[in-house]
């Protein structure tokens, strides 16, 4: 039996640049006291080997069109079944509306999420995606993840590959990699069972690559999962990253349980209350030195832990403050409780008090406006007038059962 592996031997390999195997970083996973915070400095010091000081966000808009979904995963509290009182649905002109919206106010892209509606035809997503570009050609479209990608493909008796290409000729510039949660079937079965499965995953993500659409990397924690878990899916992102180099960023996104069915419902055994602020942070660091070189940025979610710790964990190895947003239904839903809208000049002071450069950046991480001290934007006359989640589920102007189209 060979000696055990330090904490800080796996530092010193990740400092040297070496790969991470999943063995390691399940271990890191564990580590405490001055270990973590070894840990923290090491991930910092390869983020500013990585990629320096900047940090990034992009100015976007939010726009999930319906809350209607025949999915009931035990996480999400947005969904909606379509007999629903609070369902709602966007006609394709009110999503367009607020694309131009958005525009107007500076976003350079959109992205555009929902629940898996009933009745819609299968070129739903490929029709809402021309509409938006024929109103905006300049917008980068971000949307539909692979389970919508799936479902539409589904409906429209097509592979995912010929839908992913059909959406691609009608605008689409990335796909969001969420729908991802925990990459691994046994705790997918148990958090969501009738989810797309992580072979499903995997194979819309590298079919979207492999036609030159990139896609974000996401990973959900602190419900179920277990080190072992978070270290496995880590390592399968790097192994597609290096096959395809098709992923812009990894974004963890901690579980927000208050109002999530599986949690508040007691649906599932042993569930736990979110991440600790520790966990959190771990999970920053951990991702930065598994990933490094591989995907090499790493998203903070200001909406689901507050702009404040977003901004501390840009300490622990994240480079990117997200987007702005505008108007977040699905954390919101669930509980989160730091609004739907970040402005950008919040976000530059956020990151500004972190002693980082803020940098404005396009989807795709090419940088648009790097700003100085000194060197301050004035925040847009007339910002969007933005309803809340409850505002729109208690409005009766979208209701699904009167909008929704056949």
């Amino acid at each position: 039996m060979g000696a055990l592996v330090t904490t800080g031997q796996i530092l010193d390999r990740a400092l040297a640049g070496r790969e991470l195997s999943a063995t390691e970083a399940e271990q890191l996973f564990t580590a405490q006291g001055d270990d973590l915070q070894r840990l923290l400095d090491a991930a910092d010091r390869v983020r500013r080997e990585r990629v320096g000081d900047q940090v990034t966000y992009v100015v976007n808009r939010n726009i999930n069109f319906t809350n209607v979904c025949v999915k009931r995963c035990g996480f999400c509290a947005f969904s909606r079944g379509h007999r629903a009182e609070e369902g709602y649905f966007f006609p394709v002109e009110e999503v367009v509306r607020r694309a131009r919206e958005a525009a107007d106010y500076g976003a350079t892209e959109v992205c555009v999420q929902a629940g898996l509606a009933p009745r819609i035809p299968g070129s739903y997503y490929i029709d809402l995606c021309r509409a938006i570009k024929t109103a905006l050609p300049s917008i980068h479209l971000h949307a539909f993840s692979p389970e919508e990608v799936l479902y539409g493909a589904t409906l429209s008796e097509c592979t995912p590959e010929d839908y992913l290409a059909r959406l691609k000729d009608a605008g689409l510039g990335s796909l969001p990699g969420t729908a991802a949660e925990i990459l691994d079937d046994q705790v997918r079965d148990t958090i969501s069972p009738g989810r797309i499965t992580t072979a499903e995953w995997i194979r819309i993500i590298r079919a979207a690559h492999k036609l030159g659409i990139p896609t974000s990397s996401t990973m959900m924690f602190g419900h179920i999962e277990m080190p072992r878990h978070m270290a496995q899916h880590m390592v399968l992102l790097r192994e597609i990253q290096k096959d395809t180099g098709g992923f812009t960023e990894f974004v963890p996104l901690s579980f927000i349980h208050q109002q999530a069915p599986m949690f508040a419902k007691s649906l599932v055994a042993g569930v736990r209350p979110g991440a600790t602020e520790d966990e959190v942070r771990r999970v920053y660091a951990v991702s930065r030195l598994v990933l490094q070189g591989a995907i090499d940025n790493v998203q903070v979610s200001w909406v689901k832990q507050g702009p404040s710790f977003a901004a501390q964990c840009l300490a622990a190895g994240a480079n990117d403050f997200g987007g702005t947003l505008m108007n977040e239904s699905i954390s919101t839903a669930a509980g989160a409780d730091h609004g739907h809208f970040l402005t950008p000049y919040e976000m530059r002071r956020w990151i500004r008090a972190a002693g980082r450069t803020p940098a404005e950046r396009s989807t795709t991480y090419r940088i648009l406006k790097t700003l100085g001290e000194s060197d301050e934007l004035a925040e847009p006359a007339r910002a969007p007038v933005l309803e809340s989640y409850t505002q729109i589920t208690h409005s009766n102007e979208f209701r699904y059962r009167t909008t929704a189209r056949s």
